[in-house]
């Protein structure tokens, strides 16, 4: 199954967050599919951009958004 989700980039302190499509049997730091946005929780206010088109093509496919990035596109929804 597919998942789109959070993969954490940046360093310590500095967290820096790609929203990605991947295989949900793997970890979070494996290949992933495509890229279709980010998050910068460290901004002020917080950063969301993320590729609604592409998101609505991988859930059409059978992708599920994972709990913490559905919560952040409702809030900026």
């Amino acid at each position: 199954m597919l998942r789109i989700r959070l993969r954490r980039q940046g360093s310590r302190h500095a967290p820096f967050y790609r929203i990605v499509v991947s295989d949900s049997k793997k970890t979070p730091s494996a290949a992933t599919l495509e890229q279709i946005g980010f998050y910068n929780p460290t901004r002020r206010p917080s950063e969301l951009q993320v590729d609604r088109e592409r998101v609505a093509y991988w859930v059409g496919k059978g992708a599920q958004l994972s709990e913490t990035l559905a919560s952040l596109l409702k809030k900026k929804a």
